[in-house]
C-alpha cells in the first residue's frame, strides 16, 4: 500500500510543505477510538495519541483528529506515534454533536463523494435525504443516493420512491441497488475510483456494512438483520472506519438517527436552490418566507408551484442552524466572561500578595 492509495495528492503535499511539516512523519487517521487513534502511512499501522499541546489548543472537539484526517506525526516506536498536527482539512462532514448544545461532531473528514443509503422497505424520507445532503453541501461534497433493497418492493412502487425524489432534489445521481441480486452495484461502480474517499452515511439496518462487503467481493465488515419486532437494525458498526480498497477507500459508519444542522448556511441555498432562487423575487430583503406578505416563497406554495414538504423541512432546518449559532455565541461569551473573571482574580490576588 502507499499513501497515494490512502488518498494522498499534491493537494496534501502541498499543505505539508506550506505548513512546514517536512520533518514529520505524515499519515491518515483509519480509526477512532475514545482519544486514541490508528493511523496508517502506507507502510503500516501505528496506535496514536495527540500532544498534550494540540489537546489544550483546541477550541472544541471539531479540532481534534476525525477519521479521515491526514496528520503529522512523531514515530515513539516500530508501533506508537504521537498526533504532532491536523492537515488542514478539504472537506469535512460535520452534524450538531448529540446532547451537546453548541458543539460539532465531525463525522468524517476529505472526503470526495458521499454515498447516500435509504431502505426502500422501511424507513424511507425524502426528508432525512434532504437533510444528509445538507450537510455534503455545506463542505462541497459531492453526493450519490443509493436506494437498497430493492428486491424486497415491486418495480411500480420503486418508480414511485424515485419520482418523489426527483421532484424535490436535482442534480444528484440515485441509484437503486439491491445488495441481495447484486442489481445496481455495476452502476454504482463507475462512480468508483482508486484513492478517491467515499463516506456512507444511513440510519442502522439499511446495508451499509453489506454495500462494502459486496463493492470489494470479500466479507471484510460485520453485517446484522433487522430486529423484525422494532423494525430497526442493529449497531453492529460501532466506530467510524476508514477501509482502502483497489475501488476507492470507504468510511464506514454507525447508524445516525439524528443529524442535527449547525453551520450550514451554504449547504441549505444549495439543497433547496430552487427556494433560494425564489427568494429573490421576495417583497422584502430579510424575509422569514413564513408571515410576510408578498414573500414569493409562500405564494409558490399556495399555488401548488413548490412542494410543501420541502418548505417545512428547509424551515426546520433553518430553525436548527440558527438555534445551533445563538448557542455558540453564548457559549463563547460565558467562556470569554469566565477568562475575564480569571485574569481579574489572578491581579487582585497578586496586588494583595504585596
Amino acid at each position: 500500500m502507499t499513501v497515494e492509495d490512502l488518498g494522498y495528492n499534491g493537494h496534501f503535499e502541498e499543505l505539508r510543505l506550506k505548513n512546514n511539516l517536512e520533518d514529520f512523519g505524515f499519515g491518515r487517521v483509519v480509526a477512532e477510538h475514545r482519544e486514541r487513534y490508528t493511523v496508517q502511512n502506507g507502510q503500516g499501522e501505528f496506535e496514536a495519541v495527540i500532544t498534550g499541546n494540540l489537546r489544550y489548543s483546541a477550541n472544541g472537539s471539531e479540532d481534534f483528529p476525525a477519521v479521515g484526517d491526514w496528520v503529522s506525526l512523531i514515530y515513539s516506536d516500530s508501533s506508537f506515534a504521537i498526533i504532532h498536527s491536523v492537515f488542514p482539512r478539504l472537506s469535512s462532514l460535520s452534524r450538531q454533536a448529540v446532547g451537546k448544545l453548541g458543539e460539532l461532531q465531525i463525522i468524517a473528514t476529505n472526503i470526495d463523494h458521499a454515498l447516500l443509503l435509504q431502505a426502500v422497505d422501511r424507513d424511507f424520507s425524502v426528508n432525512r435525504i434532504e437533510r444528509y445532503l445538507t450537510l455534503c453541501n455545506s463542505s462541497g461534497i459531492k453526493a450519490i443516493v443509493l436506494l437498497n433493497k430493492i428486491d424486497l418492493i415491486s418495480r411500480k412502487s420503486l418508480e414511485k420512491m424515485v419520482g418523489s425524489i426527483h421532484e424535490r432534489i436535482k442534480q444528484v445521481p440515485i441509484i437503486p441497488i439491491s445488495n441481495v441480486s447484486k442489481e445496481g452495484i455495476e452502476v454504482l461502480d463507475t462512480y468508483l475510483q482508486r484513492g478517491k474517499t467515499f463516506c456512507l452515511l444511513g440510519s442502522s439496518g439499511v446495508g451499509k456494512s453489506s454495500l462494502i462487503n459486496n463493492l470489494v467481493g470479500e466479507e471484510v465488515m460485520a453485517t446484522g438483520e433487522i430486529n423484525k419486532s422494532i423494525d430497526r437494525g442493529k449497531h453492529i458498526t460501532t466506530h467510524r472506519e476508514l477501509l482502502v480498497t483497489e475501488k476507492g477507500i470507504f468510511i464506514d459508519n454507525p447508524g445516525m438517527r439524528e443529524v442535527g444542522i449547525a453551520n450550514a448556511t451554504d449547504g441549505l441555498e444549495v439543497t433547496f436552490g430552487t427556494l433560494t432562487e425564489l427568494s429573490k423575487n421576495c417583497r422584502f430583503n430579510d424575509c422569514t418566507h413564513t408571515t410576510e406578505i408578498g414573500c414569493a416563497i409562500t405564494e409558490a406554495i399556495e399555488n401548488g408551484e413548490m412542494d410543501r414538504s420541502s418548505y417545512e423541512n428547509y424551515l426546520k432546518m433553518q430553525r436548527e442552524k440558527e438555534h445551533f449559532e445563538s448557542t455558540v455565541a453564548e457559549r463563547r461569551k460565558k467562556e470569554k466572561d469566565f477568562g475575564k473573571m480569571l485574569k481579574k482574580y489572578k491581579k487582585d490576588r497578586k496586588s494583595n500578595k504585596y
